[in-house]
């Protein structure tokens, strides 16, 4: 997808053969470049390792073949390839002087990580469902959620990601880019990237604004709305034991939407000012590169069928050793 949209760039935008970013990044803090470097690597290390063993860990157990972890094994590969797209550009421009990016890696760096965002913003919502459905229906549960309609609506989650960033990176294209710009940020934001063009900016604002807020209140509604028939379900249980297990099974789900959604909002709801970038920055940092190294802690932390499959596979390890 990476070199499919560089090639549509180069194609529709002569201009921005000669256009490029400087991505700051922490350059502020040169003598933090080296831990910042080893911390980062770490982390994406950890994001490597926790969604891959996520995902053999779901496929070689069958008591995890269940809708829940399906969609759990659909995020932890979004998490895995939002991280790859961003925290390599990122741990690059820890080491070189020259944080320069062209228009066509910047544009194409914007889309593919906005496919993995929308797709995880569509999977968290159907996550949400599959726990409404299990709690509220749980007679019906196998039915409902059979295993054809949990690849439809995973088909769904990826063509909707897909859809909107084709939308959104068509808008990028019919614009001329004119100017370099310098970025006081390690990832490519479609707000800088639109700023550098020296064409009419208005219809490509309102296409973001509209499916980027339609994208966001289409899925909290759906969440919202389940969780609100799942606690209310759960407070017409008469076993204090059937409240607790209700609710142990949306822990997770529940920990999960509150980072992911919360970064969000807290990002993009502060002031645009230059008294507010380490804070934009710091922000980014949890959001981008944080959050996918989370989510297969927070799942497996809770479920006990995750960590003993994740020991016999240690402990297969080092008999094999």
């Amino acid at each position: 997808i990476y070199n499919v949209i560089a090639m549509m760039i180069s194609g529709r935008n002569h201009s921005s053969a000669v256009v490029m970013f400087i991505l700051l990044g922490f350059s502020e803090y040169p003598e933090l470049q080296v831990p910042l470097f080893l911390l980062f690597l770490t982390i994406y290390a950890v994001t490597v390792v926790g969604n891959l063993g996520m995902i053999v860990i779901i496929r070689i157990n069958p008591k995890l073949h269940t809708p829940m972890y399906f969609f759990l094994k659909h995020l932890s590969f979004v998490d895995f390839c939002y991280s790859t797209i961003v925290t390599p550009k990122l741990l690059e421009n820890l080491v070189v002087e020259d944080r320069s990016i062209s228009i066509k890696a910047c544009i194409s760096q914007f889309s593919t990580g906005t496919i993995c965002v929308i797709t995880e913003m569509v999977v968290l919502a159907v996550m949400a469902y599959d726990r409404f459905v299990a709690i509220c229906y749980p007679l019906l549960y196998p039915i409902s959620m059979s295993l054809k309609l949990c690849a439809v609506l995973v088909t769904v989650a990826y063509a909707w990601g897909i859809i909107s960033s084709s939308i959104f990176t068509y808008s990028l294209l019919i614009m001329t880019f004119c100017e370099t710009k310098i970025i006081n940020n390690f990832v490519c934001e479609y707000s800088v990237i639109l700023s550098a063009s020296c064409s009419d900016k208005h219809f490509s604002e309102i296409i973001f604004f509209i499916f980027v807020n339609l994208n966001t209140l289409c899925t909290l509604v759906i969440i919202l709305l389940s969780y609100l028939f799942i606690f209310v379900t759960i407070l017409k249980m008469n076993s204090a034991n059937g409240r607790y297990k209700a609710f142990s099974t949306c822990a997770s789900h529940l920990t999960a939407i509150t980072i992911f959604y919360g970064t969000i909002l807290l990002l993009y709801c502060i002031p645009n000012s230059q008294n507010s970038w380490l804070f934009i920055k710091v922000g980014s940092v949890f959001y981008i590169v944080i959050i996918p190294m989370l989510n297969p802690l927070i799942y497996s932390l809770r479920n006990n069928d995750v960590k003993k499959t994740f020991k016999k596979l240690m402990h297969l390890k080092i008999i094999s050793q």
